[in-house]
């Protein structure tokens, strides 16, 4: 399972450093002069770093003036490096990085904000999925980066089960508990649903979006704690219903072998499990008995993905969605020429071919943010096949999410740096664990929940 970034923390160390209101230099026109673009992408892997670079070349042949320096950071280091960089005054002009360390950077003053504006203009920004963009919208409606690319944590569900028994598909908090129901068999080993019930990063991405469907908050738009609500406690009440239709035991994403298995209906995941579902050689983990005492182990199933269906978006009270996005941020580092070169690169990693191989680096974990792409042929035909067995329909429907992509450390353009502590010290699925699997009562767990929270706030 992708995990929830932490990061971002460290950036609120850069507030000294840089006023909010920096005032950014508009980039000068493209300059026939020689010019670096110091690069940080986050793409460390052997085989990323051949295809970010032979990207690179491409773009330098037909430029022969502009040299991307690409420097390789890894994505829990960004944030202590560019505080470092910003202190010695040795800024990159270019970072690949999340979403919500871009906003905890631009808040800092540290991100070229004149030239995102430019070069979303330029694209159009209407091509972008509204959620993707408003993550790393400002206060002001202007934008700290630009979004590229991200996963989305949805409902994995057995389409051809549900339309069997006449069931609508689980995008309602209504629809998915009656399913969680109807297919709950635990007398033959079979399961309604899995939700995360260990104290572990899986728990909090389970529950994030059906809290977010339900108008729930950890924090407001001034940075005050709103986590005991009313909205909260629905959701986690509804939360610890779902979890009784769980394979037993405290579970973590490791149960998704149940469903590959086919013995169970629906589980929550990223995009990060499609190819798990549709090639063998990814299943194969999952298909021994080696995990749980109850599973015997089961043949590859050819047709699986074929028969699963995908909830992006769950429904309540709002619509939403939850994932993470990375984002492509121009630093406000003072060097026109450079900031030029930049916005002209970026342009260029838009292209349809460009970005299209840019997402190829990891078919299902890298989606597009750009409408019109998971449809595109180009797109489909992945170098592991793996979306021929999706269809354009369907990749469609997944990527529609970016639409309602939300999180709970981002509120109204802000950065909310205790929320991310809030995560990394895994006060959420600490809390679901002692109701669902200890019997704590709900308004005794999300009291101390509470307290804990307020601890890091006063800290």
């Amino acid at each position: 399972m992708k995990k929830i970034l932490t990061a971002g923390i460290l950036a609120a160390c850069l507030f000294p450093l840089f006023a909010a209101g920096t005032k950014e230099k508009e980039p000068a026109a493209a300059s026939s002069e020689p010019v670096t673009v110091e690069f940080w992408s986050q793409e460390t892997q052997t085989d990323r770093v051949a295809t970010v670079n032979l990207l690179i070349n491409t773009y330098e042949a037909l430029h022969p003036n502009v040299h991307i320096k690409c420097v390789l950071v890894d994505e829990n280091d960004m944030a202590t490096q560019l505080q470092t960089a910003a202190a010695a005054n040795t800024l990159p002009v270019l970072i690949e990085t999340g979403a919500e360390n871009a906003v905890a950077f631009g808040v800092a003053g540290l991100m070229n904000t004149g030239a995102t504006e430019n070069l979303l203009q330029e694209i159009g920004k209407e091509k972008f999925y509204t959620g993707a963009l408003k993550l790393v919208e400002s206060e002001n409606g202007t934008h700290y980066a630009v979004p590229y690319h991200g996963w989305i944590q949805g409902i994995w569900y057995r389409a051809d089960w549900f339309k069997e028994a006449h069931l609508a598909p689980p995008t309602t908090w209504e629809s998915i508990l009656a399913a969680a129901k109807y297919f709950y068999h635990p007398e033959k080993n079979q399961y309604g649903i899995l939700v995360g019930t260990k104290a572990e990063s899986y728990t909090e991405q389970c529950f994030t979006p059906i809290a977010l469907s339900n108008g729930a908050a950890l924090f407001n738009a001034d940075g005050q704690l709103v986590f005991n609500s009313p909205k909260m406690k629905e959701a986690v009440k509804y939360y610890s219903q779902l979890a009784q239709y769980n394979p037993p035991g405290p579970q973590s994403w490791r149960a998704r072998d149940y469903y590959l298995q086919g013995k169970m209906a629906m589980f929550f995941y990223s995009t990060y499990i499609m190819d798990d579902l549709a090639l063998q050689k990814q299943a194969a983990g999952s298909l021994t008995g080696d995990n749980f005492s109850d599973l015997a182990g089961a043949d590859f199933d050819p047709e699986l993905a074929d028969h699963t269906g995908m909830v992006p978006v769950i429904q309540h009270t709002k619509s939403a969605s939850y994932g993470t996005i990375y984002t492509f941020g121009i630093v406000n580092n003072g060097n026109s020429a450079a900031t030029a070169a930049a916005l002209d690169f970026l342009k260029y990693m838009y292209e349809p071919q460009t970005y299209i191989t840019f997402l190829h680096m990891s078919p299902g974990g890298m989606n597009p943010v750009i409408k019109g792409i998971a449809d595109n042929p180009d797109y489909l035909n992945d170098p592991e096949g793996l979306f021929t067995h999706y269809g354009k329909e369907k990749m469609a429907e997944i990527t529609a999410g970016m639409n309602t992509i939300q999180s709970f450390s981002i509120v109204d353009g802000k950065k909310i740096n205790a929320a991310t502590v809030i995560t990394s010290q895994q006060i959420i699925p600490n809390m679901l664990y002692r109701i669902t699997q200890e019997g704590q009562d709900v308004d005794t767990a999300m009291k101390q929940a509470e307290t804990e929270m307020q601890k890091i706030i006063q800290k």
